[in-house]
């Protein structure tokens, strides 16, 4: 019989980094979790990403047990490391900070496409440079769909 869920936690934790400081501990603690077990099998099953920011899904259930899906990182941080920028544009209408081309729009999409609510990669890659454009990054060259 499956189990019943109490709630889900969003969170965003950077990899093999996860430790019962906050946020990971208070937003674990008043579900119940066991916050060093979470710790664990998330340190764990990121060995391969440290220090890059995830977003992770817990689902607790009932019976203070857990599960949680680990996502691909978000598409702005993706864009800020494309980029090499420390953050984006305060006034990204009007102050441009850096330039990313066609090619690391789609790199980006191609990763980010399990995580989008789009079907294909046309979408996923306008979606992206969506999210360049409300920060401030302008994408250089002629879209692919456009030729």
């Amino acid at each position: 019989m499956a189990k019943e869920i109490s709630g889900y936690v969003k969170l965003q934790v950077k990899g093999a980094a996860a430790n019962p400081a906050p946020p990971v501990g208070p937003a674990l603690g008043s579900k119940g979790v066991n916050i060093m077990e979470f710790c664990k099998q998330f340190n764990a099953r990121t060995q391969d990403k440290p220090g890059k920011v995830l977003p992770v899904l817990i689902t607790v259930f009932t019976d203070k047990s857990f599960e949680f899906v680990i996502k691909t990182p978000p598409a702005s941080i993706q864009l800020l490391e494309a980029a090499k920028l420390q953050s984006g544009s305060k006034e990204p209408n009007r102050s441009k900070v850096g330039k990313v081309n066609w090619s690391q729009v789609e790199a980006i999409a191609r990763d980010k496409m399990a995580d989008l609510n789009c079907f294909t990669l046309d979408s996923a890659m306008r979606m992206v440079a969506g999210t360049a454009r409300s920060m401030g990054i302008t994408v250089e060259g002629q879209a692919p769909w456009e030729n």
